[in-house]
């Protein structure tokens, strides 16, 4: 007998804990999970929905950072040019440097070359003055006669090459191509202008290396 209530025990355990379990002799119902359920369902449900973003403060955040993406586009976009602007620069002063290099690379040499004109532009002015028309010394008339084809040979070349021969007789006093040596009194002339070259000047491509030697105008004094 006792066995049988003990094996029974569970059973009654289960019904009395479902919900609104009628307990038998008693005359009250078990509503206890119920109301534990209740308590729960309002705990879950007093919990409100969270609330949706502003429209406006969105819309204006992306404009504020659309302005500030624009910005850093337009200084990237400055900072470039600029960078293409200094490259330009350094690549035209490089070029100038390379073609100056090759132009007057040759200058020194032109200096020792143009005194050598110097000595057969003399040489010739000397033999032809010596030589005279009618003269029966055939020899002098050569030497003469070669030494003016020899000089003009030379300044072909000169001009091929680009080196000029400055004789400034008459021109206005340029301190850049001319060295003055001394001052002649203006007599019939404006003062500043050159009267006297004792030695011609040269330029290599419109620069000058030698610049002429020349005797200039000045007022006199009364």
């Amino acid at each position: 007998m006792a066995g049988s209530w003990l094996r029974a025990a569970p059973r009654t355990l289960l019904r009395l804990a479902a919900p609104g379990a009628h307990v038998p002799g008693r005359g009250w119902t078990c509503t206890f999970n119920t109301a534990a359920q209740s308590s729960a369902g309002e705990d879950c449900g007093s919990s409100e929905p969270p609330a949706e973003p502003d429209p406006l403060l969105a819309e204006e955040a992306l404009e504020h950072k659309a302005l500030r993406l624009q910005k850093e586009v337009q200084d990237l976009t400055e900072r470039y040019q600029q960078a293409l602007a200094d490259s330009e620069h350094v690549r035209r002063r490089t070029q100038k440097f390379v073609e100056d290099a090759k132009i007057f690379g040759i200058q020194s040499f032109c200096k020792d070359l143009v005194e050598i004109a110097d000595i057969l532009e003399s040489a010739t002015k000397h033999s032809s003055g010596e030589v005279e028309p009618g003269d029966q010394k055939p020899t002098l008339k050569k030497v003469f006669e070669g030494l003016s084809l020899l000089q003009a040979k030379l300044q072909s070349v000169f001009a091929k090459h680009g080196l000029e021969k400055m004789t400034p007789l008459g021109d206005k006093y340029d301190p850049y191509d001319h060295e003055i040596v001394c001052h002649i009194p203006a007599d019939g002339v404006q003062p500043g202008t050159v009267t006297l070259v004792t030695q011609d000047g040269y330029k290599l491509h419109g620069r000058t290396i030698r610049p002429a030697q020349v005797g200039v105008a000045v007022e006199t004094q009364e």
